[in-house]
């Protein structure tokens, strides 16, 4: 046993108390000569949370002393809550004078201070150990000697100090990155020097470029990774098609949205005279191109995903391997990997093979048009394709048998309503349009899944490092918020109260709101009440899924996980997966895990903010349109709508003047005191926009009134 290994075995022996250096060498009966080395130690550890430094220069495991480790989520009022690192410990209260200058996502140490039964902890931060605000996207406030950067982020609550000299002459009013040069104190503002001027407020691509920056959203790759990805050959040479399984000859097609480039998988479907299906999913060999600890590989680990945009992507990979020698176009040969599973009538994966293969995929089809093929019976379609009618029945008909198999072992479907926004050339929104799932997006998700599932499965028992994509049990006691919280809209989850849920509890909930007013209110709480998936060494299985084995094997383009598993899964095909090479991944899929999911966690939310964004900056030329809408939620300030078009608003309680409105928190339902008149979740009501504040990313609504509603519903 290491010195590390010892210190934590005495730290966290119930007979120790904390202890100052010397008093730790004799318990470990470690000579004085080697003090340094377990002054190195402790420094590590302290440095990590794990243990803590008392005034009196006593050390000892930080939760013994109440003293938890997280992330800092702060609000825009002030007042923050402490993320737990350790997932068993709730999120903990911190008052805007217990934050001690700890910002927005900052690591840090706090001291539980008030612990009350059934209800949340209060703490106090007491150590930082990594801040996470290093730039800060704002708008910059000049005045003659000086200015103040007014981040953009709001639970960022305080300006950053800029002295006149670190301005680059920056204009008041403009859109600008700060480098913080100094970290806020007790009654002191953070100071910092603007790095660069993004441009005015109000011009084209500012509002986007924005929320790149604040994500640290790389956008120009390095010229090191630009000369690699050149240097790679356009055409596939006989040499790299040597020993692959050639399967050139399949009605091989990829399935994606009209504006897709970066084209990964590519599937075809057997049909057996037994009733059973052969389902080719091959996906992109990225591997090939992309090799360890390139240059072109470590910057795809810097990014970790894709990030997708309203009006541009930001690609992990450069444009010449995404769009171009990686994607599976048509009438191209490609390398690719592919799983080949034989699947029964019930849906059962019954024999599988996963291996190095070329492909050459014979049509780009489309969601649309394949939909079209399939349940509009479009005519002109189906003679430009008549040679894949029958493979695209046969697709349509394994993907119901999957489905059907999903739901029958509980997995849960979360079917949300996707708006897409049209914007201009400028990047102004025209309009917002619904996009609604057929039968081609399942046929694709449907194999993406299995193919997932297969993969996860196979490298589990043959018991070698990998990367899982886990989504773990839910907490119990957000369950029971969540289902009180229904009840009151006549839902309840079956067997709620015992130790644990089975996802086909949720899956026959979210079946008995389907189509009602109240669906997506529901199914959104339902979502925010689950764990977040994530990616893990460990194989945890994934509860929405139903399923122990589950991965991500199908987007290597897009997707840095997906790819350092294709590694994997090579290197055992090659028999080069040795014991070196298996403790090599055992060191590192751990770090690729945590910071894939933080990647993935910044790219959702750099997405959303930019589609709230431009929300609202639609709605803000629509000042006095009438809508119908639903209520999505009824709080004691007033209640939030939702138009058909998914954008969400707020009517404020102030506006509702034809009585006194007061909030019943048993019910979810604003009550008039005279009247009697309700407002709850799910009904209909027709509003009148007042209010589109881009920068706070709120629109206001009104009731609209009896002579208004007849005019007409713009949505």
């Amino acid at each position: 046993m290491n010195f590390k290994d010892k210190l934590l075995e005495l730290f966290n022996d119930e007979n120790y108390k904390p202890s100052k250096i010397d008093n730790i060498l004799k318990m470990l009966d470690v000579d004085y000569s080697q003090k340094g080395i377990v002054e190195d130690l402790l420094k590590d550890l302290e440095k990590d949370g794990t243990i803590y430094k008392t005034k009196n220069e006593k050390y000892a495991l930080s939760e013994r002393l109440d003293i938890i480790k997280g992330k800092i989520d702060a609000t825009s009022r002030g007042f923050a809550f402490l993320i737990p690192e350790n997932e068993s410990i709730k999120d903990i209260f911190i008052s805007k004078d217990n934050l001690n200058s700890a910002m927005q996502n900052d690591i840090v140490l706090v001291r539980v201070i008030k612990k009350v039964e059934g209800k949340k902890w209060e703490g106090e931060v007491v150590k930082i150990l990594k801040r996470a605000n290093s730039t800060i996207v704002g708008t910059f406030e000049k005045s003659r000697n000086f200015g103040f950067v007014v981040p953009d982020d709001r639970s960022i609550t305080q300006d950053v100090f800029i002295s006149k000299s670190d301005t680059m002459n920056a204009e008041d009013g403009m859109k600008v990155v700060v480098k913080i040069t100094k970290w806020p104190e007790k009654r002191r503002s953070p100071e910092g020097k603007i790095v660069e001027i993004l441009g005015k407020k109000d011009d084209p691509g500012v509002d986007v470029l924005s929320v790149i920056r604040s994500y640290n959203i790389p956008e120009e790759f390095p010229k090191k990774v630009i000369k690699e990805a050149e240097n790679i050959q356009e055409k596939i040479s006989s040499e790299e098609i040597s020993g692959r399984t050639d399967l050139r000859h399949l009605n091989i097609v990829t399935i994606d949205g009209e504006d897709a480039k970066d084209l990964d998988d590519a599937v075809a479907v057997e049909k057996l005279d037994s009733g059973d299906y052969v389902l080719y999913v091959s996906i992109a060999d990225v591997s090939h191109y992309v090799k360890e600890g390139s240059e072109l590989d470590k910057e795809a680990l810097n990014r970790g995903c894709s990030v997708y945009f309203i009006d541009r992507v930001i690609p992990m990979l450069p444009h010449r391997l995404s769009n171009g020698i990686c994607s599976l176009n048509p009438s191209e040969d490609r390398l690719t990997l592919t799983v080949k599973m034989k699947i029964d009538r019930n849906g059962n994966v019954v024999d599988h093979d996963i291996f190095e293969s070329v492909i050459r995929s014979k049509e780009r089809m489309t969601y649309t048009n394949v939909y079209k093929i399939l349940e509009e019976n479009d005519d002109e379609l189906k003679e430009r394709y008549k040679d894949l009618i029958e493979d695209f029945n046969n697709m349509r008909d394994l993907a119901k048998i999957l489905l059907e198999r999903r739901k029958r072992r509980g997995s849960v479907d979360f079917d949300f309503e996707e708006a897409k926004i049209i914007v201009d050339e400028k990047g102004k929104p025209v309009d917002i349009v619904k996009v609604e799932r057929n039968i081609a997006h399942r046929i694709i998700e449907e194999f993406m899944l299995v193919a997932n599932e297969t993969v996860a499965e196979h490298m589990h028992w043959i018991n070698v490092p990998f990367v899982y994509r886990v989504h773990e049990h839910p907490d119990m006691e957000k369950l029971m918020a969540f289902n009180k919280f229904i009840h009151n809209l006549g839902y309840h989850i079956k067997g709620i109260g015992g130790d644990e849920i089975h996802p086909k509890a949720l899956q026959e909930l979210i079946k008995q709101v389907r189509g009602k007013n109240e669906q997506r209110v529901v199914e959104t709480l339902l979502l925010r009440s689950l764990k977040r998936a994530r990616y893990s060494p460990e194989d945890l299985g994934h509860y929405a899924l139903a399923t122990q084995y589950y991965t991500h094997f199908t987007s290597p383009i897009r997707r840095y996980p997906d790819l350092i598993i294709h590694r994997i899964i090579k290197e055992n095909i090659h028999g080069k997966l040795n014991e070196k090479r298996q403790e090599h991944y055992n060191k590192i899929l751990n770090d690729i895990s945590l910071k894939a999911s933080e990647r993935e966690r910044a790219a959702d939310s750099a997405e959303k903010e930019i589609e709230d964004l431009k929300k609202v900056e639609y709605m803000k030329e629509r000042i006095g349109n009438i809508y119908k809408a639903i209520i999505a939620n009824v709080t004691n300030y007033g209640f939030f709508v939702e138009l058909d078009n998914t954008v969400e608003g707020l009517v404020d309680i102030d506006t509702l003047d034809d009585d006194y409105y007061h909030y019943d928190d048993e019910t979810y339902t604003l009550v008039g005191e005279r009247t009697n008149k309700r407002f709850s979740i799910g009904d209909v009501v027709y509003v009148k926009v007042v209010g589109a504040n881009v920068d706070r990313r709120e629109i206001d609504f009104v009731l609209a009134s009896p002579d208004e509603m007849s005019v007409g519903d713009d949505a």
